[in-house]
């Protein structure tokens, strides 16, 4: 005859799950362990890390460990320095590959002037590869008092204002100025990057007419170009700097328009000198009888520049 078994006596729907399931609490357990112990250990790297007094220490055992940077591709990468990339990424070859934050490189390199943004990988052993999405500004035109970047054909390249990167990005670039320069500045530019010695005294170039150009150089000089022959006049012009080193002159501007002579006007004489060469320092009209564009950051003496014809 079978015996009533006490109802108190029987498990629990909890125990005899926990019973049955015990194979997977197992590893699942272990797993926190293993947790707990890699936070440690990282939370005591980091406090070694820091401490100064056993940066010899730390840098030994780094070398020791056998993932070393061996490669790092780039692409897109056309406007945007080779050194300002180095210094962003904050590793080089040879480094720790571990030893640094993707996060952080990406946010370094996305703040680099003409990067709009960018995608950083790590391939374990040993490469980093970046792929840069560059904008692509050319230059920076000024129409109207406004100030914006324009690529090769004239067109506005989105940018965020005079500030943060768009600023370096502005100061970069070389200025132009008019109403339709956008449009005619990729030629004046690629012929000035064929006179190096020119182009690093150019602080802008202003469009006349919607004709040709002038050249407002850092010292203040105006170059008046000639239409349709840009090429020539720059050409000449690097001859003059080597030879003579017309552009660190202390001019107010250089006429080239006619092709036999060039006329320079120069600066004011000395007060003592005035009343010598009052007859002299009357402005002559233009050759060709065209009005110089207005340069409000240039002023002329009340006497008037001199002319000297070269």
């Amino acid at each position: 005859m079978r015996r009533p078994t006490d109802s108190s006596d029987r498990p629990s729907r909890l125990s005899i799950f926990l019973r049955r399931q015990k194979r997977l609490l197992r590893p699942f357990v272990l797993l926190l362990v293993v947790v707990a112990l890699g936070a440690g250990c990282v939370s005591a790297l980091r406090h070694f890390g820091s401490d100064a007094r056993f940066a010899a220490l730390r840098g030994r055992i780094i070398n020791m460990l056998p993932l070393r940077i061996t490669e790092i591709d780039v692409t897109g990468c056309t406007l945007t320095s080779e050194a300002a990339l180095q210094q962003a990424l904050g590793v080089r070859t040879g480094d720790f590959i571990l030893g640094f934050s993707i996060t952080a490189a990406r946010e370094r390199i996305d703040a680099l002037p003409f990067v709009d943004h960018s995608v950083v990988e790590r391939h374990l052993p040993g490469t980093i590869i970046i792929h840069l999405f560059e904008r692509r500004p050319f230059a920076v035109w000024q129409n109207h008092g406004h100030f914006m970047l324009i690529d090769r054909e004239g067109n506005q390249v989105r940018d965020q204002g005079m500030t943060g990167k768009d600023a370096e990005a502005f100061m970069q670039l070389p200025l132009v100025v008019g109403p339709d320069a956008n449009t005619a500045a990729a030629a004046l530019i690629d012929e000035l990057s064929a006179q190096p010695d020119v182009r690093a005294h150019v602080a802008a170039a202003s469009r006349v007419g919607q004709r040709r150009w002038n050249l407002t150089l850092r010292n203040g000089t105006i170059i008046l170009l000639p239409e349709g022959e840009e090429v020539a006049a720059l050409k000449r012009l690097a001859q003059l700097q080597e030879n003579i080193r017309i552009l660190d002159r202390p001019v107010i501007a250089i006429d080239m328009r006619l092709p036999d002579r060039l006329i320079i006007r120069e600066s004011p004489l000395a007060p003592n000198d005035n009343e010598r060469d009052k007859g002299d320092t009357q402005p002559q009209a233009d050759p060709t009888g065209e009005q110089a564009p207005d340069v409000p950051w240039l002023s002329s003496p009340d006497t008037g520049p001199r002319r000297r014809r070269a």
